[in-house]
C-alpha cells in the first residue's frame, strides 16, 4: 500500500478528501497531514485515529509515494518539483501545472490513458471543467462537438472556507437586520446577489476561470482548436457548481441517442423528466455529474445543437474524488514511481 501525504489537509478540500478516502476504502500504508505553520499541531481524525497536522517540509514529504496538494499555486510550484525529484507523484488540485505540456490533466472516466506519460506531477481540472469534459466526452461518440457555450453558477466553497464564512456572516446580518460586514473575499456582497466574476480578469475581459474552462477542456479532450466560450458567475450557494451548456455538433444528432449515451456514461446521472431537474442540493455529497433539461438548441440548424443543465459537487468530483480516482488508476496501472509502485 502507498504512503500518502496531503498538503492543505486543513482546508475545505482536504476535509472532503479524508471523508472520500474513507468511503472508497482507499489503501493507505501511512498518512501524513500537512499544512502551513499556522495550522501545524491541529488534530484531524481519519479511520477513527487522531492524526496531528505537521508543517509541510521536505522532511515531512519524504517517503511519500503520492502527495495530494490542495493549496495555493505558490505551494504547488514550490513543492511539485521537489516531490518529483524525490521519486514521488504529486496530484495537484490547483492551476499551477494544468497547461504544462509535460503534466497530464486528467478526468479518469475521460482520459486516464494520459497518466501513462506523467513525470511525477499530475493535475486535476478546474471544478467546472470536469463535468463539462465528462459530458462532452460521452456525446462525442455520436458526433464531434464543433462549438460549446457555457454559463456557470458557482458555489462559494469554490473560493475556499473563508468565502463560505463570508456568505454565512452576510446571511446572518441580513436575518438580524444588521449592517452587512464589509466583503473581504469577494469584490461585492454575495448574499442575495450574483457576481459575474470568478477569479481575476485576464485577456479579452474574460476571467481566468472562463479561460481555464476553455483551455482545460481542449487539453482533456485532445481537441486543441475546439471553439468554447464561458461566462462564470458566483452565486450565494455553499456547495455545488451548476452549468448551462450549449453544444453544436458536426452532424445532426438524435436527442434520444444523446440521452442514451449520457445515461450509459460512468459518473453521469441524467433525468428523463423536465420536472426532475437536479440542483446543487441534489449533487451535494455525491460524486455524480447530474444532468437535466436536455433539449434541442433551436438557434442551431439541421438538428445539430443541444442544450442541457448540469450540476456537480465542487468539493468532491470537482476536487477530492477526482484526485483519489487518479490515485486509484495509478495503482491499478502500476504507474507509481516510489517503493510501493
Amino acid at each position: 500500500m502507498p504512503n500518502i501525504a496531503i498538503i492543505g489537509a486543513t482546508g475545505a478540500v482536504g476535509d472532503v478528501f479524508l471523508r472520500v478516502a474513507e468511503e472508497r476504502n482507499f489503501p493507505i500504508q501511512n498518512l501524513k497531514l500537512l499544512a502551513t505553520a499556522r495550522s501545524a499541531g491541529k488534530t484531524l481524525k481519519f479511520r477513527n485515529k487522531d492524526i496531528t497536522v505537521e508543517e509541510v517540509s521536505e522532511a515531512s514529504l519524504s517517503n511519500s509515494d503520492i502527495v495530494f496538494c490542495s493549496a495555493t499555486s505558490e505551494a504547488s510550484k514550490k513543492w511539485g518539483p521537489i516531490i518529483r525529484e524525490m521519486g514521488s507523484v504529486m496530484i495537484d488540485d490547483g492551476s499551477a501545472f494544468r497547461m504544462d505540456r509535460t503534466v497530464p490533466l486528467v478526468v479518469p472516466e475521460v482520459n486516464a490513458i494520459d497518466l501513462s506519460w506523467h513525470e511525477g506531477i499530475i493535475s486535476i481540472p478546474n471544478c467546472t471543467t470536469t463535468p463539462l469534459a465528462l459530458a462532452l466526452h460521452s456525446m462525442r461518440s455520436i458526433s464531434e462537438p464543433t462549438k460549446v457555450i457555457a454559463s456557470t453558477y458557482q458555489a462559494v466553497t469554490g473560493s475556499g472556507s473563508a468565502a463560505a464564512l463570508e456568505l454565512r456572516e452576510q446571511i446572518k446580518a441580513l436575518a438580524q437586520e444588521k449592517p452587512i460586514p464589509q466583503p473581504i473575499v469577494y469584490p461585492q456582497q454575495i448574499a442575495m446577489n450574483v457576481l459575474p466574476q470568478v477569479d481575476d480578469f485576464d485577456e479579452g475581459n474574460f476571467t481566468k476561470e472562463e479561460l481555464k474552462m476553455r483551455n482545460e477542456t481542449r487539453k482533456i479532450l485532445h481537441l486543441p482548436d475546439l471553439p468554447l466560450t464561458a461566462t462564470c458567475v458566483r452565486v450565494p450557494t455553499m456547495i455545488g457548481h451548476a452549468e448551462t451548456i450549449h453544444v453544436e455538433f458536426k452532424d445532426p444528432v438524435d436527442l434520444q441517442e444523446i440521452f442514451s449515451t449520457l445515461s450509459q456514461q460512468d459518473g453521469i446521472w441524467i433525468s428523463d423528466s423536465p420536472n426532475e431537474y437536479p440542483t446543487p442540493l441534489t449533487a451535494e455529497g455525491n460524486d455524480l455529474t447530474h444532468i437535466g433539461r436536455l433539449r434541442r438548441d433551436e438557434t442551431v440548424s439541421d438538428n445539430r445543437g443541444i442544450v442541457f443543465w448540469c450540476v456537480s459537487d465542487n468539493l468532491r468530483k470537482g476536487a477530492a474524488t477526482n484526485a483519489i480516482q487518479i490515485a486509484e488508476e495509478l495503482i491499478a496501472r502500476n504507474l507509481l514511481r516510489g517503493n510501493n509502485a
